[in-house]
């Protein structure tokens, strides 16, 4: 970890050192080149433009979050095991076993600024791993810092300030990844405490490490105004701030220079560092001792759970054991208890977890997962804050994880065009597949309209047997000719079919559907048609 009694001046420099060195150009253009040349960095760069410019404000978005989370299997893990971490669990009686859940319960800006942490680490930590990981840590460690300012600040969507506290590091995590030896001068320059970050890196490299992350976020087509608020305040005592802009400048700033105190909080405590940090920041930002205090402890807390999620948490207890590092970094005797403080008990998180399954990809516990999913669903429902389609993904996820299918939607009757349509989805290339469901409402001789009209659930473990076959509609069989076994749930309310529920795997499903997960899977669909009649 990068040691804290680095000189404090914001952006001071003497004429000699801002003096750029001949090779300033070579040394640019090469770490431009290098960035360019990564195959990885522009999905990254476009994965992290999506999240960003996700507003809570926007219902779209919601859904736009939960699908871009449950594509990735790795990123959904990461999510849930975090969401039910102590730091970030919103009550200790309260197990989240999707996605959905934990957008209602964690909020919105928490799920999506966790996703964002993790496409970064994900993106960037297999680069020079040892100099990006120490960034990493202090990248993240500053989030949080900024997650706790952001739970007390006057300004509306004021946790947008974690999203500028992400990118404040960018230009020397991107110098850890694509130019360690330069990255290493400049560290150590740092280290001996006679220079400042924007200092050494004029010194070294010749230019700002600030216009580097500019340009790259600008190349992800990042909001401006989360550019700007990356730039630091004028140097002094600030205060109390005008606007929302200048809060942020001020957090981002205040967060990334606070990161090292949580990083060391556990061994350390440097009070003629924390008296500098107030000095500047204490009046702008409402701190005292006390309040600092608390919030380095919250922000600690927080930290350590992501870390530990992310897997940077055991990377870095490798290099802790090295009597070598630098007293700022973890202490293992410490770490072990914060680790065990935040491993989840086995005897109430069992049976929510997907243990073994059968060849078809449906879970053997499938009747505990369909329970959880019903519980989830009543909880948000009873709680009388929620949005009709939120609750259909709340429900067409678990029918998709708890009975393991591989496309999933929910098709509504259409009365202006007399079509059924399919309207929202999960699953393989669900965005594919959902533009082209639909049939006609018109009475046929198939099983998606005996369905409807008998009201009947249908579970079929073979769609190639010849009963099967002969019922299958034309429009099926061109869009989903794969398609080896499957469900189609009608809704039918007041003896009129509205829609139905249709979901699909591309290999047969022999072990069939068990009486229990029947009735489960049919009070999933009951509290559907519930919250149907009641908006």
């Amino acid at each position: 970890m990068r040691s804290i009694h680095s000189p404090f001046t914001p952006n001071g420099l003497t004429n000699d050192s801002a003096v750029p060195t001949a090779n300033t150009a070579t040394i640019k253009n090469n770490l431009l080149e290098a960035i360019a040349n990564d195959p990885d960095l522009p999905t990254l760069g476009s994965s992290i433009s999506r999240i960003v410019q996700l507003s809570s404000s926007d219902h779209e978005s919601i859904r736009q979050l939960s699908y871009f989370v449950l594509s990735d299997v790795s990123l959904t893990q990461k999510i849930l095991r975090l969401s039910n971490s102590v730091a970030f669990r919103s009550s200790p009686n309260k197990i989240i076993t999707s996605v959905s859940k934990a957008i209602f319960l964690m909020g919105f800006n928490s799920v999506k600024n966790c996703a964002l942490a993790m496409l970064l680490v994900d993106g960037l930590s297999g680069k020079h791993a040892e100099h990006v990981r120490t960034e990493l840590i202090h990248t993240l460690a500053a989030s949080m810092v900024s997650r706790e300012l952001a739970k007390h600040s006057q300004f509306g969507d004021a946790e947008e300030i974690v999203v500028v506290a992400l990118f404040k590091n960018l230009g020397r995590l991107l110098l850890a990844a694509y130019d360690p030896e330069h990255y290493q001068k400049m560290t150590a320059l740092i280290a001996q405490g006679a220079h400042t970050p924007w200092q050494a890196a004029m010194q070294v490299l010749g230019f700002n490490l600030e216009t580097l992350t500019e340009n790259i976020l600008e190349n992800w087509n990042i909001p401006a105004s989360i550019i700007q608020a990356l730039k630091n305040r004028p140097g002094g005592n600030l205060n109390l701030a005008k606007s929302k802009h200048e809060w942020m400048q001020q957090a981002a700033e205040f967060s990334e220079k606070t990161a090292p105190l949580v990083l060391a909080c556990m061994q350390i405590d440097d009070p003629a560092y924390k008296e500098k940090l107030l000095n500047r920041f204490g009046k702008a930002l409402c701190l005292d001792t006390a309040k600092l205090n608390q919030l380095i402890a919250n922000a600690s807390e927080e930290t350590y759970a992501l870390l530990m999620d992310t897997d940077l948490l055991a990377l870095e207890k490798k290099r802790t054991n090295n009597p070598s590092s630098s007293p700022t970094e973890f202490n293992r005797e410490n770490e072990e208890d914060a680790l065990n403080e935040l491993v989840l008990e086995t005897s109430e998180n069992d049976h929510h977890q997907i243990t073994q399954r059968y060849p078809s990809g449906k879970p053997y516990n499938a009747s505990m997962l369909l329970l959880s999913g019903i519980q989830d669903v009543a909880e948000i429902m009873a709680s009388g804050r929620y949005k009709l389609d939120d609750l259909i993904m709340l429900v067409l996820e678990t029918y998709y994880n708890s009975l393991g299918f591989r496309f999933i939607t929910l098709c509504l009757l259409d009365p202006k065009i007399n079509q059924y349509r399919a309207r929202s989805s999960l699953g393989k290339n669900h965005m594919f597949y959902q533009k082209a469901f639909n049939f006609p409402a018109t009475p046929a001789i198939d099983l998606f309209h005996g369905a409807l009209k008998k009201n009947a659930d249908l579970l079929i473990s073979d769609a190639y047997a010849c009963k099967i076959r002969k019922l299958v509609p034309q429009w099926h069989n061109d869009l989903l000719p794969d398609a080896r076994s499957f469900m189609i749930l009608p809704l039918v309310t007041r003896q009129k079919p509205i829609g139905l529920f249709y979901a699909d795997r591309d290999v047969e499903a022999p072990e069939g559907i068990s009486s229990e997960e029947t009735r489960l899977i049919r009070t999933l669909k009951g509290q559907v048609l519930t919250a149907f009649n009641s908006n």
